[in-house]
């Protein structure tokens, strides 16, 4: 009998995709989150994320930032579809003998930052576990012309990041990044992003996400991808959890963003009709075909 670690998180996520269906959404599993209808102008936005003590984070951390991150995350994948976010159920489960203080100081963390963009924590669930597990399920809401999915991505589209990638967790940014809002706002208002995703799993694998649902492929330059100091190139291509926005715009939204000064935003390839397929142009100028590795869970 095959087991969850023969097939991965990924393949295990398709088999569930193939299982839940339904007429009434309008993307369910396979992008940042759930879409559904809400208004006659306005779609909901769904996502949850669950960390776990020993994998997302550490007892000796900063339980503020455990609790910053646990929103965080779930806040920065609204702002890959576009939307803005509203209201959070928090469920956490840990041991009896954790102290009062870690765990209100978790919950602080986390009601810091939502009030800081406007969510609203509403409820959630206590249970008892032998580690510290905290899930997060959190709403939102876009303008049905202004969601912007991972399968919109066209031939000859440009790729942008919001900002620079590599040591996340062994950093500690992954505790205390700013989930890009502002800067995801700013481009649904004023561009028309074709796909959009938050680089949780590192930028090869995240990029993958987008060629694969939107069925094309990429090139991207090794010297146009920004790193933190101290990162290799390595390490921005497969580190995960920079919580940091890849996006996709036509040449002409490119070029007009490029004349911008709000925001920096980072210009590092191009999509391709080459199916599922990324090319890199490394440093010395040769070309190969880049693994889509990133962070997987088994």
């Amino acid at each position: 009998m095959k087991k969850i670690s023969d097939i991965g998180e990924f393949g295990f996520i398709d088999l569930i995709k193939k299982q839940i269906g339904s007429s009434s959404i309008i993307k369910g599993i396979g992008d940042d989150t759930a879409v559904v209808n809400f208004s006659a102008d306005k779609y909901l936005l769904l996502t949850t994320d669950m960390l776990v003590e020993g994998v997302h984070f550490t007892r000796a951390m900063s339980a503020k930032a455990i609790g910053h991150k646990a929103i965080g995350c779930n806040i920065s994948d609204i702002a890959a579809m576009g939307g803005l976010p509203k209201y959070a159920v928090v469920s956490i489960g840990l041991s009896g003998n954790l102290s009062i203080k870690f765990a209100t100081d978790i919950y602080a963390g986390m009601n810091q930052l939502a009030k800081k963009f406007g969510v609203v924590i509403v409820g959630g669930d206590t249970v008892k576990s032998s580690k510290l597990i905290i899930n997060v399920a959190l709403t939102g809401e876009v303008k049905k012309d202004k969601v912007v999915l991972r399968s919109g991505a066209k031939k000859g589209d440009q790729i942008f990041v919001t900002g620079a990638l590599g040591k996340s967790f062994s950093s500690g940014r992954h505790l205390t990044f700013t989930p890009r809002l502002l800067p995801s706002q700013y481009l649904v208002k004023h561009f028309k992003p074709t796909a959009m995703i938050d680089i949780s799993d590192g930028l090869a694998a995240d990029l993958g996400h987008v060629l694969e649902e939107s069925n094309v492929g990429a090139i991207i330059d090794e010297k146009c991808i920004p790193r933190h100091q101290g990162a290799s190139f390595n390490n921005a291509l497969h580190d995960g959890e920079d919580f940091e926005l890849l996006f996709t715009l036509s040449r002409a939204q490119a070029q007009r963003l490029k004349s911008k000064k709000d925001f920096k935003f980072y210009h590092i390839g191009e999509i391709t009709s080459d199916k599922n397929k990324l090319r890199l142009i490394d440093k010395f100028g040769q070309s190969r075909i880049l693994g889509q590795k990133g962070f997987v869970h088994f």
